[in-house]
């Protein structure tokens, strides 16, 4: 059964069975993609335990995964909640198991992206740490240059996109929408790609991070017109495109092509 195929049963099942009986079927037939991101997680958890008073112990409360390049089917379901769940459920087994202490709190963080990993990259990426301290500052884009559908947008999401249009859709449907789109026909806005940046808060460190979501073919050239980059105390940043994204200050006067706004955090 390929990774694609078992998805789709997944997903026929997801509503019609209790989630233990899901997650008994599930680990009975997962396919080798899967069965990979499960053992990487669990290997990472062992490797983060210690012995204390002679009984292990795993003293993080927040698994933070991150897969790139998938396809947008698998897409879909690894970003959604049910995953998150399996994945969390699969980790507080293996400690029970172990005979390991761990926070009753511990929570997994699932970030999927579609964008292919960088060279030197791989798909798959398991870390951990904390959710103390780590309550969400208030933060904002404010639209200085464009326009956009709103002037201002809270960032509240786990993840907020930023792109040409809201609706973006592929050969398979429906495969992104725009929180911040500039979608009126004016010079500045034709230089924001309809999947242009997103903007992600991190539990783990507590920052606001930016993503580039372009993807530019090769050799094609006025890239600086329809870039991704932040201007701070005066200095210009390029926004790369790759996993770990870039972190934002108060007052970052982020530039997607020509449309600019203002990253506001209290």
């Amino acid at each position: 059964m390929t990774i694609n195929e078992f998805l789709e049963k997944w997903g026929r099942t997801m509503f019609e069975a209790p989630l233990a009986v899901q997650l008994s079927t599930s680990t009975r037939e997962e396919p080798p993609e899967l069965a990979e991101i499960r053992l990487a997680v669990l290997d990472q958890v062992r490797q983060k335990s210690y012995r204390s008073g002679g009984r292990k112990v795993f003293p993080h409360d927040l698994v933070c995964v991150e897969m790139r390049g998938l396809e947008e089917g698998p897409y879909a379901v690894f970003a959604g909640r049910f995953f998150r769940t399996y994945l969390e459920q699969e980790i507080h087994d293996a400690l029970r198991d172990a005979g390991c202490r761990f926070p009753e709190n511990l929570r997994v963080e699932v970030r999927a992206s579609a964008g292919l990993p960088q060279r030197g990259e791989n798909w798959l990426s398991v870390e951990v740490g904390s959710q103390a301290g780590t309550s969400r500052p208030i933060a904002r884009l404010v639209v200085r240059e464009g326009t956009a559908n709103a002037a201002e947008v809270r960032l509240e999401k786990a993840r907020t996109n930023i792109g040409r249009v809201v609706d973006v859709y592929r050969a398979a449907g429906l495969f992104r929408r725009n929180d911040l789109a500039f979608a009126a026909e004016t010079e500045i806005n034709r230089s924001v790609s309809r999947e242009h940046a997103h903007i992600q808060f991190d539990r783990a460190t507590g920052e606001y991070r930016l993503f580039n979501d372009r993807w530019y073919p090769r050799g094609e050239a006025n890239l600086a017109e329809c870039g991704t980059w932040i201007v701070r105390d005066g200095l210009s940043y390029e926004v790369h495109r790759n996993a770990r994204g870039t972190k934002l200050e108060h007052g970052d006067e982020i530039h997607f092509g020509q449309a600019v706004v203002v990253f506001e955090a209290e």
